[in-house]
């Protein structure tokens, strides 16, 4: 740290620990621990009883920046002297800071129950459940590997030793503070996002001019009345473009998506919404300024004007006014309807069916305006020809959930029986129906099954709203209430029939068959479409945003299939022929809250390790990351010991001790910058990188991306 940066962290803490220490000027033990926000009190007395430097039971803002400081600003052998004094759990805490350095007077020595203890008050406090013989297995690998002579006890050389083989785990005993604020408007930036900026600049260009031509026809009527009109040409366009969202069935096999100049995602739908608002206001506004200038040579009032048919203004029998508050209102509520904090906050109801009201606006719209019809005809038919056909083609035949797995965290896996037509991408998404959790709702979600299983159709389904938690809870439920021993109520008989011939076959208490009837609408195109089309993708999922990427993976797999010499044991994979199949190398990156989320696609990550080639030429062609943000990260001085024995054990054992698989499941969130730079030396060709998850991630990864020259797609289903 810098000299100012010292300066603010020494302000900084004196403000907390007056805070915390009260009159007294002093922080005992609990509020040390209150402070310290810890899961497992172990590491807070630790902590506590090496700072109370003389044992009084309690801590004085003198000693707390003794301590900190020798932390922070120590060298190695003084962190990691008091690294071995937390271990050493039979030590005595006789600590001198003298002159700022501690003094080592213990037992001098960690034995295996010891070391286990510790390894242990380490999965609690990252939340990482392991049975007692894994623990016993990770204690025996850190302490055989640390005890060099054999001698049934591990001294601080012997541990210092141990710790300078694993380097990473040595830089993490520096503590430092690092921000970088993305650059945006960048050199990489423009390069990054060209397209997109050159399809936004056409689309601001082309309202420019549409304002422009609309204001010096209308000259005659005053300055007020040429920039109602101007919106009025622009609300013209953007309320039939907003169409391309509707029609995305059409325009994603166009020329633009096929170039990438632009996808119809929800970017550019929110942004011609936002458009359509402004402009909106801007009319409303720019008529009421003008209709005040006309009071003054006529004989209506203002409210006449806005709310009556008396003036004649508009071709139907003088109803513009009246369409046009009308109007305002609809379009403010839908955009008000439409926010994050109501789509978000568990209302996606009054999101889907404010947002419904578009076609009454589109009605409104037609009598508001004498010319919005010539706008409005063809796209307004093609749309109508599609949902007539989305119609037709989620209700033609049956289609029926066949098969349920309730996965931690409250996550739903359909199995849907794939009708023999249906055709998608992996990545792509559809909206699905079911009646019996409610008639009318259609919501969107991912596919997560690949395009080559041609049997059924895969939906993973987080429980985050109203609709998603009566989907969750309908078949938790369903099998108690089922089979039931005692039924007396005569009205609850059929129910149960019925429930009895939906769940017909419970495999365990999470996982069974039924026959339920849904209805699907779609396939709709995502950016992952492009990904085939990369030379190196990186994926990139935070919790359930794996699910587009569970397809894309599946695909792969199927793409690539393991071949086995005859006559000896080796194995590789041959990469079928694919016109549309440029990938060179595939990282795939899974941000994950609780180890118990990583069981949602556990036994497909499993099979894609299984199925690759150990070895291949040039490197192998799929590389899985794997991040726990719930645990220790490698910063945390708690953690370094643990994540020690992990990588050992794992080495041994050839599997990861939290997840199964090969992948080693890194501690905390990923380093941008560390990860990116190792994609960028690897020059398997232009990167792509695809995001679904938080969009405050997304935020960050695409500044890292822009930073390096990638291309930085975001999914949002």
């Amino acid at each position: 740290m810098s000299l100012d940066d010292d300066a603010r962290w020494l302000e900084w803490v004196t403000k907390q620990f007056e805070t915390i220490a009260g009159d007294d000027k002093e922080i005992d033990l609990e509020e040390f621990k209150t402070a310290l926000k810890v899961k497992e009190s172990f590491f807070a007395e630790r902590f506590f009883a090496l700072f109370d430097s003389d044992g009084s039971g309690s801590i004085s803002l003198d000693e707390l920046l003794k301590a900190l400081d020798l932390l922070i600003h120590g060298n190695e052998t003084d962190k990691l002297r008091f690294l071995f004094q937390v271990y050493d759990v039979d030590g005595h805490f006789l600590f001198l800071f003298n002159p700022g350095r501690f003094l080592l007077a213990g037992s001098g020595s960690i034995d295996p129950d010891e070391l286990k203890t510790v390894l242990k008050s380490c999965l609690r406090e990252s939340a990482i459940s392991l049975p007692e013989e894994k623990l016993d297995d990770l204690t025996l690998a850190l302490f055989e590997s640390a005890d060099k002579d054999n001698s049934g006890s591990i001294t601080f050389e012997e541990l210092k030793a141990e710790l300078e083989t694993f380097p990473e785990v040595m830089e993490n005993l520096t503590i430092r503070s690092k921000r970088q604020t993305p650059r945006y408007l960048t050199r990489a930036y423009w390069q990054n996002n060209s397209r997109k900026l050159l399809f936004l600049s056409m689309y601001g260009l082309l309202n420019l001019l549409l304002f422009i031509v609309a204001m010096l026809r209308h000259s005659y009527g005053g300055p007020w009345f040429m920039v109602a009109k101007g919106c009025g040409q622009c609300l013209n366009f953007n309320c039939t473009f907003v169409m391309v969202r509707q029609t995305d069935f059409w325009f994603r096999a166009s020329w633009h998506l096929k170039n990438n100049l632009w996808h119809p995602n929800i970017l550019l739908h929110q942004i011609v919404g936002y458009a359509i608002l402004g402009f909106t206001l801007v009319h409303t506004a720019a008529h009421v300024f003008n209709f005040v200038q006309m009071m003054e040579h006529s004989e209506y009032s203002l409210w006449e004007y806005l709310l009556t048919t008396r003036p004649g203004i508009g071709w139907v029998k003088g109803t513009a006014s009246l369409t046009g508050v009308i109007l305002q209102m609809l379009i403010c509520l839908m955009v008000l309807c439409s926010s994050t904090f109501v789509r978000r906050s568990g209302h996606f109801e009054v999101f889907y069916w404010s947002h419904l009201s578009y076609v009454w606006v589109w009605i409104l719209l037609i009598i508001h305006c004498a010319n919005f019809w010539k706008w409005f005809v063809v796209p307004g038919l093609v749309f109508l020809l599609e949902k007539i056909v989305g119609i037709a083609v989620s209700r033609m035949g049956g289609l029926y959930i066949v098969e349920v797995n309730l996965l931690p965290s409250k996550v739903t896996h359909l199995v849907i029986k794939r009708p023999q037509f249906f055709q998608f991408k992996p990545g792509d998404y559809v909206f699905i129906n079911i009646p019996v959790i409610a008639k009318y709702e259609w919501h969107p979600f991912t596919i997560s099954s690949a395009p080559e299983q041609s049997d059924s159709l895969w939906l993973h389904i987080r429980s985050l709203g109203q609709w998603t938690n009566r989907l969750y809870e309908y078949f938790r439920q369903s099998e108690s209430e089922a089979l039931s021993p005692k039924r007396l109520a005569s009205s609850l008989r059929s129910r149960r029939q019925q429930l009895k011939d939906q769940i017909s076959a419970k495999l365990s208490e999470n996982h069974r068959f039924c026959n339920i009837k849904c209805y699907i609408d779609g396939p709709y195109g995502t950016p992952t479409r492009q990904i085939f089309a990369s030379e190196h993708a990186v994926l990139i999922g935070a919790g359930i945003g794996i699910t587009p990427f569970a397809s894309i993976l599946q695909s792969i797999m199927y793409r690539m299939r393991k071949q086995n010499c005859p006559n000896c044991k080796y194995s590789w994979c041959e990469n079928i022929k694919d016109s549309e199949m440029k990938l060179r190398k595939v990282d795939f990156i899974w941000i994950n809250r609780d180890q118990k989320s990583f069981e949602w696609f556990v036994s497909l990550l499993t099979k894609l390790e299984m199925d690759q080639a150990d070895e291949e030429p040039e490197g192998r062609f799929l590389e899985m990351h794997m991040y726990m943000t719930s645990a220790l990260s490698k910063n945390d001085m708690k953690a370094i010991g643990l994540q020690m024995a992990l990588d050992l054990l794992a080495k041994k054992e050839k599997r990861d001790s939290i997840t199964g698989l090969r992948t080693r499941t890194q501690p905390g969130r990923p380093e941008w910058g560390k990860v990116f730079q190792k994609v960028s030396e690897e020059n398997k060709g232009k990167v792509h990188v695809f995001y679904c998850g938080a969009p405050a991630l997304a935020k960050v990864i695409k500044a890292q991306c822009e930073h390096f020259g990638f291309n930085f797609y975001k999914e949002n289903f």
